[in-house]
């Protein structure tokens, strides 16, 4: 009998979630994702240290003699999100998702530019637009910035997604991809109603993400569901036949270890005759209904809190590693 892995690879296409080199190769996912705090984590790994230091000395020399060390800090985390994009897609066939500086998630303008320049990079080391995803938060002003990018072939992953609003406007602005947070959503759920845990089946989470597959399939958008922030194998099982699922290491390994039948759970045909109706999200609904999903309220937030803070930490990193390796070149 085949392992879950296997099986669900069958109806599901698998993506790994992490910026660890060494698990992506061991699991041989098609796609990986990565977050600042993946990157912030694997940049802080020994075995990473030399590609660390490369991004620091590109910087450097990017930013000319002279130039501020936080201005070479900030080429730098840019860098080494694409050094790690590089290497990931040595190992992958498909694609990899690098990810916009949260703290511009309210800026579409400054978004758009940083996108820009990530994939100027990966483009001067020879991978085409269709590698790359550009990961942007779901507020209204991130979702706008991927509508401008997809137009121009920048194709982007929308993370920090929880509410049908989000879900629906980034349909309707062409997205390529869109990353529900499933443990995310629990999370709330649990520490809302004091309850310890909820069935698989009745997982906020899974429910959600559940919808919003079959909102897109009943309609025809062309945006893939990838669902995302698992935490047990019990919310995986439950969303076989999702477009995508990005796993952590931890779940994969698993998913690799255990036999038996992967029932698909999630099937477009399905989805094509139920009784779905369309509902219109332009920017004053997108507001208005932000305004009354609590959650999606509080873990968009929340997110863009995160993942904002994992990049303060990894310029502090970068700023003292940047210190050693200025006095070996001296």
């Amino acid at each position: 009998m085949s392992t879950l892995l296997d099986q669900l690879k069958s109806m599901t296409v698998v993506v790994a979630d992490t910026g660890d080199i060494n698990s992506i190769r061991k699991f041989t996912p098609r796609d990986a994702t990565t977050n600042p705090s993946l990157i912030t984590a694997a940049a802080g790994m020994p075995e990473y240290a030399e590609v660390v230091d490369g991004a620091l000395m590109w910087a450097a020399k990017q930013a000319g003699s002279g130039a501020a060390e936080s201005k070479v800090v900030e080429l730098a985390i840019d860098r080494l999100a694409v050094e790690f994009g590089l290497r990931i897609l040595q190992i992958v066939p498909g694609r990899v998702s690098t990810e916009v500086d949260a703290r511009l998630s309210y800026d579409t303008d400054a978004s758009i530019a940083k996108a820009r320049h990530l994939i100027g990079q990966y483009a001067a080391a020879g991978i085409g637009k269709d590698r790359v995803l550009i990961k942007l938060a779901s507020t209204w002003e991130g979702i706008k910035a991927a509508e401008v990018l997809e137009k121009e072939g920048i194709h982007c992953n929308l993370t920090l997604l929880f509410g049908m609003h989000q879900a629906i406007a980034c349909a309707e602005a062409g997205v390529r991809l869109i990353s529900p947070f499933v443990g995310r959503i629990l999370d709330w759920y649990k520490k809302d109603t004091g309850r310890d845990s909820y069935p698989p089946a009745e997982d906020p989470g899974v429910l959600s993400v559940t919808t919003v597959y079959n909102y897109y399939k009943k309609h025809g958008y062309k945006t893939e569901v990838m669902g995302a922030s698992f935490r047990n194998l019990g919310e995986i099982i439950e969303l076989a036949g999702c477009d995508l699922l990005t796993i952590a290491p931890n779940l994969l390994a698993d998913l690799q270890s255990q036999e038996g039948t992967l029932v698909r759970k999630l099937d477009p045909a399905k989805a094509a005759g139920m009784d779905i109706p369309k509902t219109p999200v332009d920017e004053a609904a997108f507001r208005a209904m932000h305004e009354k999903d609590r959650m999606a309220k509080d873990k968009l937030a929340e997110g863009i809190e995160g993942f904002s803070k994992a990049i303060v930490a990894l310029e502090k990193l970068l700023t003292e590693r940047l210190k050693l390796v200025g006095a070996r070149a001296s």
